[in-house]
């Protein structure tokens, strides 16, 4: 298994959050006690994704951290969250070269303000989901996924999954969708599904 493995705050800390796209104003840390992550996934750029769309970066202006799980499809789109916020990114089965050149393993496991968080592209089929997610990740509290575009927030006890669904590409979803996560003190106080359009 390609692993990345890293803490929330060697990853923040090159580069704290920013206001706007243009990413023009430093802030400091984020005014609330608790670490604002925004959820994206199948963005499928160029042909779904040209630029960021507004419902999403309305979200993306008041994120601490961006965690992208797979099926970007280019590097590009990665340039353009990490103007919001830091970026941390899984390879989906649809990702070329420029976005492994770009630093998206296969999966990662981050320490978010110690919170245990494993990211993966496909979570496989539904049926034994949460086993199997388990077994692949044993010191996840929550594990990220995407690829069936189909948001999904299920828990077992000590193990969380969340797929946020598709913001530009919905299927047979009634919108397109994103996930908000807000973390604190190593404890997951608040996960949403939220549509974008």
């Amino acid at each position: 298994m390609n692993a990345a493995s890293t803490s929330y705050e060697a990853h923040l800390a090159p580069h704290r959050r920013r206001a706007g796209a243009a990413g023009e104003a430093e802030h400091a840390t984020s005014q609330n006690s608790f670490v604002q992550v925004v959820v994206l996934a199948d963005t499928h750029a160029p042909r779904r994704w040209r630029v960021c769309p507004p419902r999403v970066a309305e979200h993306l202006r008041v994120a601490d951290l961006i965690l992208h799980a797979g099926d970007v499809c280019t590097a590009a789109v990665l340039a353009e969250l990490a103007d919001y916020a830091p970026v941390t990114a899984v390879l989906g089965n649809n990702d070329g070269s420029d976005v492994a050149e770009w630093g998206a393993p296969r999966t990662a496991e981050l320490d978010l303000d110690g919170l245990s968080v494993a990211m993966v592209h496909d979570s496989g089929a539904a049926a034994g989901r949460l086993t199997r997610l388990r077994r692949r990740f044993p010191a996840a509290d929550l594990v990220v996924f995407g690829h069936s575009h189909i948001p999904l927030d299920e828990s077992a006890p000590g193990l969380r999954i969340f797929n946020p669904g598709s913001p530009t590409d919905r299927r047979r979803q009634p919108h397109g969708t994103l996930g908000l996560l807000q973390i604190e003190d190593g404890h997951l106080i608040q996960a949403a599904i939220v549509p974008v359009t």
